[in-house]
């Protein structure tokens, strides 16, 4: 008869039971955790951790050329819609001048229109002086008449152009707008990136940029003291304009790399390369893309001082070969302009200016 009783309730075989076996459970797998046997997220090397910021790096690099891009064509558009302003509001000034000369005749021709001409012709003093005043008028009138419609129609197409030009700004500021906040994303990558380098020894946290022994690793050291540091390699630039180039550029060693800055306090490395050979007398691109179809293509063999050299397979980075392998640039956020081998990166190509 025992066998067919119910079985009595346990309480611990509930809810209290799981919950005790749970905490067995989360017991062992600290313990297990804590005597190393566990599967804990692995910690990055201080080389892995190098190549990431070093990624975040070129990322950011890619989007400051893309926005320099979309800036230069947007101040191009910015420009021409002013232009078409100040024609627009010149074109209306004459054609007001116009409707207020015809508006004057139009007024006199009210003053005497209600005499027929009959009438007139038989009062005027003289019928041949008065058949000359009004083939005049009739002239007059045609050409007023005319100077009005082209003038509306000149004020009609500078409308028109002023819309288009109009539009394609507010496309043009939204597709700025994009790249900004693309750009305040990698700003955020580098941010992290920092945070995870200072988790590294401090001797461990440089990252590699191609600097060379003897070129500036920090902004806050002077012009004159980078030039002191580094030497000019052997070679012969090819012209008086490739070598005012040049010089150019070990003048602005130790500058900050700034977003998007042409100089003189700081460069991203396509300003640096364009105020180069501005100061030479020739006028480069503003975007390393751009900057690459400028002049003559040069083979890697036949570099000279002051060629650009472009790196990585989206052509994002550029610098001013100075000779004996070696080029000035502006590396990265955090870095000052400097010299690196040119072999330190990806080559893509590299170009002459004329």
């Amino acid at each position: 008869m025992a066998s067919h009783r119910k079985p009595k309730h346990h309480p611990l075989l509930g809810g209290t039971a799981r919950t005790a076996a749970g905490l067995a459970l989360a017991g062992a797998a600290t313990a297990t955790a804590l005597d190393g046997t566990g599967h804990a997220a692995p910690q990055r090397t201080p080389d892995e951790v190098r190549a990431q910021v070093s990624r975040y790096y070129r990322q950011a690099e890619a989007a400051t050329e893309q926005y320099n891009g979309v800036k230069e064509r947007t101040d191009r558009a910015r420009a021409v819609l002013d232009g078409l302003q100040d024609d627009a509001a010149r074109r209306t000034e004459r054609l007001n001048a116009a409707r207020d000369s015809l508006g004057s005749y139009a007024a006199a021709q009210y003053r005497t229109g209600g005499i027929p001409s009959s009438v007139r012709l038989l009062l005027s003093s003289s019928p041949r002086h008065f058949l000359d005043r009004a083939s005049m008028a009739e002239r007059t009138g045609a050409r007023e008449a005319s100077e009005v419609s082209r003038v509306r129609e000149e004020v009609r197409q500078v409308r028109q152009v002023r819309t288009t030009a109009e539009t394609k700004l507010r496309e043009l500021e939204a597709e700025q707008e994009a790249l900004a906040r693309h750009r305040r994303t990698v700003e955020a990558k580098l941010a992290a990136a920092r945070d995870l380098l200072r988790t590294l020894p401090s001797a461990a946290r440089t990252v590699d940029d191609g600097q060379v022994t003897g070129a500036v690793h920090t902004a806050g050291r002077s012009v004159a003291s980078a030039a002191r540091t580094v030497t000019a390699p052997a070679g012969h630039a090819p012209t008086a304009r490739a070598a005012e180039a040049v010089a150019f550029a070990y003048r602005a060693l130790g500058k900050p790399y700034v977003w998007g800055a042409t100089g003189p306090a700081g460069y991203d490395c396509s300003g640096l390369t364009q105020a180069a050979w501005r100061a030479a007398g020739v006028s480069l691109p503003r975007t390393t893309y751009t900057q690459i179809n400028s002049g003559h293509r040069i083979a890697r063999s036949r570099l000279a001082p002051g060629d650009l050299v472009f790196f990585y397979s989206g052509v994002s980075h550029v610098g001013l070969y100075v000779g004996g392998g070696k080029m000035i640039h502006a590396p990265h956020p955090g870095a000052a302009v400097s010299v690196a081998p040119v072999d330190s990166m990806p080559f893509a190509g590299a170009t002459r200016p004329a």
